[in-house]
């Protein structure tokens, strides 16, 4: 094995004959695409999955709504289309996407729904035995899969982990797990392989192929739904073996999680799924005042850039404080659909608001929102490829261009499915050049150095980094609302934290993750300062047009 500045220097190990995957991440990109890989024709890769914690430790385990999919004639809602999928997902992506992205989403959705089913993932059934399909924010039918109703995330990734685990049992696919990677080698531009700390130990690993599945990076904010392990890890790796990064402002908050008290290290808030709204219930304000039709003719139903928004500028208009909750309210569908379907349908919301000593069918549900979804990423092709050769990234780590300004409910599993099978079929091919996508596209980031010009307001002193200032900053500068002083403001501090860091490489996991968080919101941070107009999630409360609270269908470049 060859020390790391070796491997970087292009004086790494030989491959073995089967060309090496390394799968980096254990959510639903990273389990399908390393099955798919492990599952290719004669055996024709090497796979090694990586995971930073245990198989279950993503946010996929945690989703709770579904997957998007127009299924074959006759399973679909009555009139669904995949051409009213593509424009649902064009119109909450605010007109930013990728409109070929979007058509490969849509138009594969029934075969990565297919590849489920073969991994042993079973979707809910009606009482007429068809696959239940459910209705979401800003869907034009009703075309969202469920399993085990609101615990879809956590049946798809057992499923998926079951069938790993097989795998690696009959040696099919190498499985490490407590593996978290450092550093991307790389030698003559391309990537060669892999660094990663396991049991205090630094390892290499040569490869032919790296796919990064590494998830989002809620934690950079003070309130997110995201676990304690989605801390920017892939975007970090990416940016600094010099891969371009796109849409970053692009940071989607969910309305509606349970507005209580957090515990350090502890899970995150509960998610209020987008499902219970499309069931039909309805937010309140402090004094019981239906609010959302004030601001979105879809209510309840519009995307969730807007309810997210719309809840802060009410929030704003009536004096209340920013931190203050609204109110989710159920009652009606319990008492529409009958005495027990709210524990049918949600079982999981069910439990978890009952242990929180909460009857959601008899009152109403507190709920604020949270960081959930990062739309922005490692910039992609349409088939995985970044801009660095021999790295390849999928699910949310990666931006494709498919979510645009605003990611629609339920199209991020499928983005996990379509695009990570679409990054192994790259791998498999071995083709080098990229297809024309996101990726070809976009201008690099840059981080300038930054300081406070004359006049410009300062962040009251947070102190030394931690992630709990780090969270407060970005939740203040850069969450639902945003303005250009606070992010000047902001990427001043996230500066001087920054320098502050050592430059010792540091041989403990939870300090790496510190250092990607602070990366990854510089660059988000970077981003929403060079966006001055109001678009999608990125709302500049003093861009002089973005009073409405409807999201622009206009184009604007990066």
């Amino acid at each position: 094995m060859t020390t790391p500045g070796a491997a970087r220097n292009g004086a790494h190990e030989n491959v073995t004959q089967r060309r090496r995957l390394v799968v980096v991440g254990s959510g639903i990109a990273g389990l399908y695409a390393a099955l798919l890989a492990a599952d290719a024709e004669a055996g024709s890769a090497e796979v090694v999955l990586l995971s930073k914690g245990q198989l279950e430790h993503s946010n996929t385990f945690y989703a709770q709504g579904g997957v998007s999919a127009v299924l074959e004639p006759g399973e679909a809602a009555p009139g669904d289309t995949v051409e009213a999928h593509v424009a649902d997902t064009l119109a909450a992506g605010a007109g930013l996407n990728n409109i070929e992205a979007v058509r490969i989403l849509c138009t594969e959705a029934v075969r990565d729904i297919a590849g489920l089913r073969r991994y042993g993932v079973t979707f809910d059934a009606d009482a007429q035995g068809d696959t239940a399909l459910g209705l979401e924010a800003a869907h034009s039918a009703p075309r969202i899969l469920h399993a085990g109703g609101d615990a879809t995330g956590a049946r798809i990734a057992r499923g998926l982990i079951a069938a790993v685990l097989e795998r690696a049992v009959s040696g099919r696919l190498r499985l490490e797990t407590g593996a978290f990677v450092t550093e991307l080698t790389t030698a003559d531009g391309r990537v060669t392989g892999v660094n990663y700390l396991q049991n205090g130990e630094l390892k290499n690993l040569p490869a032919a192929g790296v796919l990064l599945a590494t998830g989002g990076a809620g934690r950079i904010f003070a309130r997110t739904s995201n676990p304690s392990v989605a801390t920017a890890d892939g975007l970090a790796l990416a940016w600094r073996a010099g891969a371009a990064v796109g849409d970053l402002e692009f940071f989607q908050f969910h309305p509606t999680t349970m507005a209580m008290p957090e515990t350090a290290g502890g899970p995150p808030p509960l998610l209020i799924s987008e499902a219970v709204r499309g069931e039909g219930a309805v937010l309140l304000d402090a004094d019981g005042h239906r609010f959302m039709p004030d601001y979105h003719p879809d209510a309840e139903l519009a995307p969730r850039d807007v309810v997210s928004r719309s809840i802060a500028l009410h929030l704003a208009r009536t004096g209340a404080p920013s931190d203050s909750p609204v109110f989710l309210d159920a009652r009606g569908i319990e008492a529409a659909r009958g005495s027990g379907f709210l524990a049918r349908r949600f079982p999981t919301i069910s439990a978890a608001t009952a242990a929180a000593g909460y009857d959601w069918t008899a009152e109403p549900l507190p709920v604020s929102p949270a960081a959930h979804y990062w739309m922005g990423g490692v910039s992609t092709d349409l088939g995985g490829r970044t801009t660095v050769p021999g790295l390849f990234a999928a699910g949310e780590v990666a931006c494709t261009g498919a979510q645009g300004a605003n990611r629609l409910a339920s199209n991020s599993l499928l983005e996990g499915l379509v695009f990570g099978r679409r990054a192994v079929e790259s791998f498999l091919s071995a083709e080098p050049s990229h297809d024309g996508g996101k990726a070809a596209l976009d201008a690099k980031l840059e981080l300038h150095p930054v300081r406070a010009p004359e006049g410009v307001m300062t962040v009251p002193d947070p102190g030394p980094f931690s992630r709990d200032a780090l969270g407060r900053l970005m939740t203040s500068a850069a969450g639902v609302l945003r303005t250009g002083a606070e992010l000047d403001a902001a990427a001043v501090q996230l500066a001087q934290w920054a320098d502050s860091i050592s430059s010792t490489e540091p041989a403990d996991p939870r300090e790496h993750e510190d250092r990607n968080l602070l990366l990854a919101a510089r660059l988000l941070v970077e981003a929403a300062r060079n966006r001055t107009v109001s678009v999608g999630a990125h709302y500049r409360a003093d861009d002089d047009h973005a009073s409405a609270p409807t999201h622009s269908m206009q184009r604007i470049s990066s």
